[in-house]
C-alpha cells in the first residue's frame, strides 16, 4: 500500500483526498500557490510545499514543480484530483518516469480518450453507439459550416480537447455558426491549448447520463451504476443524482454494459466516467442513448455514487494504484436509496451568473448533510480558480426524500458578502419538472429569470430588520432622525435600504426595541440580503442603471463589439471579458449611445474598472 501521497490539486478535491488518505494511514503532502498560502487543504495535509505564483499556469499546471515537490518530501505517489493536470497524459508519464506512482489511468488510456473525435471513432469500433456528427481533421470554417448544414441544425460545436463545459457552443442556425465557432475556438485554445473542434447533432430533449466505471491492473472492470447530470447551465453541471430517474433495469443493464466495453477498449485502470447523451423525448431507451466522451479521472459528482453504493472511490483509487485488485466484484455492487449533489458556487445568478470573489466573512453550511468543501469562514474566493465553495450532498430511501433533504441543506446555507447560487439551487429543487423527474439539459435556459430573482421581503422580515437597525420608535435616536419633517412631529418610520439599493419604508409603531445594529443579514431559502438604514449608506450603491459598464472581476478583454458614439439596444453585446477560465459577455443595460469606451482588445482590467459608458436615449 502507498505510504505517502502528494495531492497535485487544491480546494475541495484536495481536502476530499486528504480525508480518505488519513483514514487509511497515508501521509499527505499538499502543494499551494501564493493565493492558497492560507487555504484549508494546506493546513489539513501533513506537509505542504509552495509551488509558485497564483496563476495556475505558473503553479498547479507546472508538472516539473509538482514532481520535484513529491521527490523533495519523499512522497511515493501523486494523485491529480480533477481538473488541472488530471487528464494530461504527458504529465502522467512524467510521474511514472520519475519512479513515482500515478494514481490514475495509464497514459495511453488518457491519450486514447483525451480527444473527443478519436475517442468516438474508438468507441464505434468497440460497439458503443455514438452521436451523429463530424469528427474529422478539416478545421476550415467554411467546411465546418457545410458539415453543420449537412448534419442539420441545431448542432453542438465542441472542443476536441474540452471538458467542464468549456469550448462548447449550441448553434441553432447557419447565420450564427461563424461567431459561435470563433468563440468556441478562442475558449478552447485558452483553456486547453488546442482549438480543434468537432460538430455533432444537438439532441432537442437531451438528458446527460453517465456511468461510473473502475478498472484494476489485473484486467477487471466494473461499473458502479449511473448518475443523471441533466441539470446544467452552459453545459456545466449544477445538480447531479444517482440513480437516474426513469431508468428501468433493462436499460440500465445495457447502458452499463456499454460503459464497461468502452473502458475495456482502452485497457482502463482506475476511476473513470463514460458520459452518454439520451434523447428523452420518449423516456429513457437504450436505442436512444449515445456515447459522448470519457473522463479519465475522478468526477466532481462522484459523491452521489459513493452514497448509493457505500464505496469510497478515493480509497479504491489508492488501492488499485498500489497494485491491489478491485475490492468488490460486479455482483457484489448494489444500489441503495437515492443521492443528490448540488454545487454551491460563488456567483451571482441575478447578474448573469458572473463569478463573485472576496472574503467569506460569514459562512454557514448544513450540519446535517455531507459537505465536501475546501474553504471555511474567513477564507477567500480567489479570481484565479474555479469558484466552487462546496458540494452539498443529500441522501434518502427515495428520490423524494433526497430532494427534501437537499432542499433543507440549501435553506441552511448562509454566505456573505460573496454571492452564491444557493437560492437558484433551491428554486431548481422545487421546480415541478425536476420533482417529477422530467428534466433535460435545457430546463435552466428555458426558465431563465424565474430561477434567479430573489423573493420580495415580507412585512415580518422588514419589521424584524427595522427592530435590529433602529430599535423602538420612541426611544432610539436613529428612528427619530430618519423621520424628521420640517414644521411637523417626527414620523415613526424607518427607511431600510437593501444591497440592491431598494428602499423599504417600515412603520415603527409596532416594532419592539432591540440593541441597534449598523447592518442586518437575512437568509431566505438560499437568497441573501443585507439591510442598512438609508441614512448610513443611502446613495452609495452602484448599479448599471446609470449606464456605467464596469468589469465584474479582474480579467482580459478579448473582444469589443461596439465603437464610441454607436447606438445600442438593451441587451446588445458590448464586449467579452475572459476571467476565471470562462468568457463573460457584458451587455447594454438599456437603449442608448456609447458615449465613452475605454475597453480595448487584449487589455488586462481590474475589478470595477470602467469599460464603457452608455447614455440612455
Amino acid at each position: 500500500m502507498i505510504q505517502s501521497l502528494l495531492i497535485a490539486n487544491r480546494g475541495e478535491i484536495a481536502c476530499r483526498i486528504i480525508r480518505t488518505a488519513r483514514q487509511m494511514g497515508i501521509r499527505t503532502v499538499a502543494v499551494y500557490s501564493d493565493a492558497d498560502a492560507q487555504a484549508l487543504h494546506v493546513r489539513l495535509a501533513d506537509q505542504a510545499v509552495h509551488i509558485g505564483p497564483s496563476a495556475a499556469r505558473e503553479s498547479y499546471l507546472v508538472g516539473d514543480k509538482i514532481i520535484a515537490a513529491a521527490k523533495d518530501t519523499g512522497a511515493e505517489a501523486i494523485h491529480p484530483g480533477y481538473g488541472f493536470l488530471s487528464e494530461n497524459a504527458e504529465f502522467a508519464q512524467s510521474v511514472i518516469d520519475a519512479g513515482l506512482v500515478w494514481v490514475g489511468p495509464r497514459p495511453a488510456s488518457i491519450t486514447a480518450m483525451g480527444l473527443k473525435d478519436a475517442a468516438k471513432q474508438l468507441m464505434q469500433a468497440a460497439g458503443v453507439p455514438v452521436t451523429p456528427g463530424y469528427m474529422g481533421e478539416n478545421q476550415d470554417p467554411a467546411f465546418l459550416a457545410g458539415q453543420a448544414a449537412q448534419i442539420g441544425y441545431p448542432v453542438l460545436i465542441k472542443a476536441v480537447a474540452g471538458g467542464g463545459g468549456k469550448g462548447m457552443r449550441r448553434v441553432d442556425s447557419a447565420a450564427d455558426f461563424a461567431d459561435a465557432l470563433a468563440s468556441c475556438q478562442r475558449e478552447a485554445a485558452a483553456s486547453f491549448g488546442n482549438d480543434h473542434v468537432l460538430i455533432e447533432k444537438y439532441i432537442l430533449s437531451p438528458r446527460h447520463i453517465e456511468v461510473q466505471v473502475f478498472g484494476d491492473s489485473h484486467g477487471d472492470v466494473v461499473h458502479l451504476f449511473e448518475r443523471d447530470c441533466s441539470l446544467q447551465r452552459r453545459h456545466q453541471k449544477v445538480i447531479e443524482e444517482a440513480p437516474a430517474p426513469g431508468m428501468d433495469a433493462a436499460t440500465r443493464a445495457e447502458l452499463c454494459a456499454a460503459a464497461v466495453r468502452a473502458a475495456k477498449a482502452v485497457d482502463y485502470v482506475g476511476a473513470g466516467t463514460i458520459e452518454f447523451i439520451a434523447d428523452a423525448s420518449e423516456g429513457l431507451r437504450a436505442d436512444r442513448i449515445w456515447f459522448m466522451e470519457m473522463n479519465t479521472r475522478l468526477q466532481v459528482e462522484h459523491p452521489v455514487t459513493e452514497e448509493i453504493t457505500g464505496v469510497d472511490l478515493v480509497e479504491w483509487q489508492l488501492r488499485v494504484a498500489s497494485g491491489e485488485p478491485l475490492p468488490l466484484r460486479q455482483d457484489e455492487l448494489e444500489i441503495h436509496g437515492w443521492a443528490m449533489e448540488a454545487r454551491l458556487y460563488a456567483e451571482d445568478p441575478a447578474a448573469g451568473f458572473l463569478p463573485s470573489i472576496g472574503t467569506l466573512e460569514h459562512l454557514r453550511l448544513s450540519e446535517e448533510l455531507r459537505i465536501d468543501t475546501g474553504v471555511e469562514e474567513g477564507g477567500a474566493v480567489s479570481p484565479f480558480y474555479d469558484p466552487m465553495i462546496a458540494k452539498i450532498i443529500a441522501t434518502g430511501d427515495t428520490r423524494d426524500e433526497a430532494i427534501a433533504a437537499l432542499a433543507d441543506g440549501i435553506d441552511d446555507t448562509e454566505v456573505w458578502p460573496v454571492r452564491t447560487n444557493a437560492g437558484f439551487l433551491g428554486r431548481l429543487l422545487a421546480h415541478p419538472d425536476f420533482i417529477a423527474g422530467q428534466v433535460d439539459t435545457g430546463l435552466i435556459g428555458r426558465e431563465g429569470e424565474a430561477l434567479v430573482q430573489p423573493p420580495a421581503p415580507d412585512l415580518d422580515e422588514l419589521r424584524e430588520v427595522a427592530a435590529s437597525l433602529c430599535g423602538s420608535s420612541g426611544s432610539d435616536p436613529w428612528s427619530a432622525a430618519l423621520g424628521l419633517r420640517m414644521g411637523a412631529p417626527p414620523r415613526a418610520q424607518a427607511r431600510l435600504v437593501d444591497d440592491s439599493g431598494t428602499v423599504h419604508v417600515v412603520d415603527l409603531a409596532e416594532v419592539e426595541a432591540e440593541e441597534p445594529s449598523r447592518e442586518v443579514l437575512v437568509f431566505d431559502s438560499g437568497f441573501a440580503r443585507r439591510y442598512t438604514l438609508e441614512r448610513v449608506e443611502g446613495g452609495l450603491h452602484h448599479s448599471a442603471a446609470d449606464g456605467a459598464i464596469l468589469s465584474p472581476m479582474p480579467g482580459k478583454i478579448i473582444a469589443v463589439e461596439v465603437t464610441q458614439g454607436q447606438q445600442v439596444a438593451k441587451g446588445q453585446k458590448l464586449l467579452t471579458l475572459e476571467a476565471m477560465k470562462m468568457e463573460h459577455t457584458l451587455t447594454a443595460p438599456f437603449d442608448g449611445t456609447v458615449v465613452e469606451l475605454t475597453a480595448t482588445p487584449g487589455a488586462q482590467v481590474q475589478v470595477e474598472a470602467l469599460l464603457a459608458q452608455i447614455a440612455e436615449s
